[in-house]
């Protein structure tokens, strides 16, 4: 009954905040949206009270049969696997909810969009059965669709209908290769289970398994699937950034390890070396683009393009210590792109730019944003790995865990990996030191900025202290994930 909780809370709270009185003000409607979510993610730490870290199988379980003739039935389960990207979540959303400060146009739909998408991703991380998940993954695109429609920036349209039309795809993909294991293997089980070699020729499982790769590539994003990611990102406001970087990319991620590696282990095993090549491309492609930006919000959107073809490269090696950094990469990035992105917003409301030419001297302290600065310096570091913060601790996993199988590929990502440092510092240097300026004809007369009141960068200062608490205490989170990935490597055969 616990994980129906996490289901039952967000869904009953947006069909709530629905039916609130149109007279209520936005600022209440967000506080009870708040308050909800506050709720969700309680329910979601006290998973761990029940939970054993030691187990690798899953736990508990809750299972009912529905629409049994067409293999739709309700299962849930959560392992070390699935448990820390749901308690990211019930974070993340938690934080863009209280990050959504200014939201006069039709506050209850927006923040009912918030606590769908919150409940959806929940599902997709529980569910146990194929069908079951493929419902919950397509839940979250009409809000998300709507969210950037509705609220984002001015080529909002464009952007929108891109994400929509192309992660559209990527359901198709998933759900013909979910109907081809069933027809393929002449059963309508599609309750979540490794498939054995025995059970399918390798022709099918590649050709299953392609159609996979593709559509959670599509979601990833991985190169050259990405093109939607940085107009979605520029287009959105802060908070909807904050949930599609921190969380919604994790369910492209989540379904590489889950379903392709998870069903189809020997076909994996023999595609790794193509993977591994794949996701060095797509590291290096990501941190280059990212490096040739000048807006701010693109920078950081380019980046997760490179960060997350590091969870590909781990997983294609398969090793325990790769698994296991593949997963702390997941959480570590949903972190640090969280600080990235609402500390880029609170720099656009305070100057109405996001432009590096544009921008100065930030981080003076009599006329700049010092905290922001400061924070955002905190954010780069993480992100580029540096000792102390969480993406140390996921690069250096993935990077002693690929080097063996895939030495190429994993210094042509290390290549990556200082390239982030690159890109950062050139966003740092430029936005927030030398001389304050909002337009190159205000250099000789900077212009004051109004202050930012502590409790706007609230979110950004939890999470940075997240990254912080991870970077310092890794055992947080290996101690509760490293018997599941360690079981899902000896699956692959990424411990021969």
């Amino acid at each position: 009954m616990l994980l129906s909780l996490l289901l039952l809370i967000p869904f009953s709270g947006a069909l709530g905040l629905l039916l609130w009185p149109t007279t209520q003000s936005s600022e209440r409607i967000r506080i009870g949206a708040i308050v909800i979510l506050a709720v969700q993610c309680v329910a979601s730490f006290a998973l761990l009270l029940p939970f054993d870290p030691t187990d690798a199988a899953l736990q508990l379980v809750e299972q009912a049969r529905w629409v049994h003739s067409i293999g739709l039935d309700y299962a849930l389960a959560v392992d070390g696997l699935s448990l820390p990207l749901v308690l990211m979540n019930a974070v993340l959303c938690l934080v863009a909810a209280v990050a959504s400060r200014s939201i006069d146009n039709r506050p209850r739909i927006y923040f009912a969009l918030l606590l769908v998408i919150s409940g959806a991703v929940n599902g997709a991380f529980l569910s146990q059965n194929l069908l079951l998940f493929f419902l919950f993954y397509e839940l979250e695109l009409i809000p998300l669709w709507l969210l950037i429609a509705v609220w984002g920036g001015a080529n909002r349209s464009y952007a929108a209908t891109k994400f929509l039309i192309v992660t559209a795809v990527s359901g198709m993909l998933i759900l013909g290769a979910f109907l081809g294991l069933a027809f393929v293997t002449g059963t309508m089980d599609f309750s979540l289970r490794p498939i054995l070699s025995g059970e399918l020729g390798l022709k099918a499982q590649f050709l299953l398994m392609g159609a996979l790769l593709i559509g959670f590539g599509i979601k990833i994003p991985l190169f050259p699937f990405h093109t939607w990611l940085p107009d979605a990102h520029t287009e959105a406001s802060t908070p909807v950034s904050v949930l599609l970087a921190g969380v919604l990319l994790k369910l492209g991620t989540y379904g590489l390890l889950r379903f392709c590696l998870g069903l189809f282990p020997e076909a994996w095993q023999l595609a790794a070396p193509w993977l591994a090549a794949w996701a060095a491309i797509s590291v290096l492609y990501g941190s280059l683009a990212a490096i040739a930006q000048t807006d701010m919000k693109r920078m950081v959107a380019y980046s997760s393009v490179g960060h997350m073809g590091y969870v590909l490269l781990a997983a294609a090696a398969a090793t325990p210590l790769g698994l296991m950094g593949a997963l702390f990469q997941m959480i570590s990035h949903g972190l640090i792109s969280g600080v990235l992105f609402l500390l880029v917003g609170v720099v656009y409301a305070r100057t109405g730019t996001r432009d590096l030419n544009v921008l100065r001297g930030l981080l003076n302290p009599e006329r700049g944003l010092p905290l922001t600065g400061s924070l955002m310096i905190i954010g780069v570091m993480a992100s580029a790995g540096i000792p102390g913060m969480a993406g140390f601790i996921s690069e250096f996993l993935i990077f002693r865990g690929s080097l063996q199988p895939f030495p190429v590929a994993t210094l042509l990502s290390m290549v990556g990996s200082g390239l982030t440092a690159v890109y950062f510092l050139l966003l740092v240097n430029r936005a927030f030191f030398g001389r304050l300026a909002i337009a190159p004809g205000e250099v000789a007369n900077p212009r004051i900025l109004d202050p930012v009141a502590l409790r706007e960068q609230v979110p950004a200062i939890a999470l940075s202290l997240g990254v912080l608490a991870l970077g310092l205490a890794p055992e947080l989170l290996s101690n509760l994930s490293e018997a599941a990935t360690t079981g899902l490597s000896q699956l692959s055969g990424g411990l021969s």
